[in-house]
């Protein structure tokens, strides 16, 4: 059974920005295949929590490649997944924070 999705205040801050971003730099469509395709991806996580890489033991953070721009980090626990941020990889990874 596929677990729920919770999005964090700074994942949802960072999606608003990207559509912001692409409507503005792109067009709409453009950002509706983003939302699309975000969302296919979280349906995959949510189905099977452990198939991305564990990158932080410690706080038990997975990464989903989203792109050559951003990656989609998150938290699996008993009965939910947490999203945590999705970042744009073009920035200084020492400025992810969680």
């Amino acid at each position: 059974m596929p677990k729920e999705i919770i999005w964090s205040p700074l994942a949802e801050e960072d999606f608003e920005n990207i559509l912001d971003h692409l409507v503005k730099e792109w067009n709409e469509e453009i950002a509706l295949k983003f939302i699309d395709f975000t969302d296919h991806l979280l349906k995959q996580i949510a189905k099977n929590p452990n198939q991305f890489p564990l990158i932080h033991k410690k706080l038990k953070v997975r990464k989903c490649v989203m792109s050559k721009h951003n990656s989609l980090y998150y938290r699996n626990s008993r009965s939910h997944v947490d999203l945590l941020r999705i970042f744009d990889n073009r920035k200084d990874p020492k400025k992810l924070k969680f």
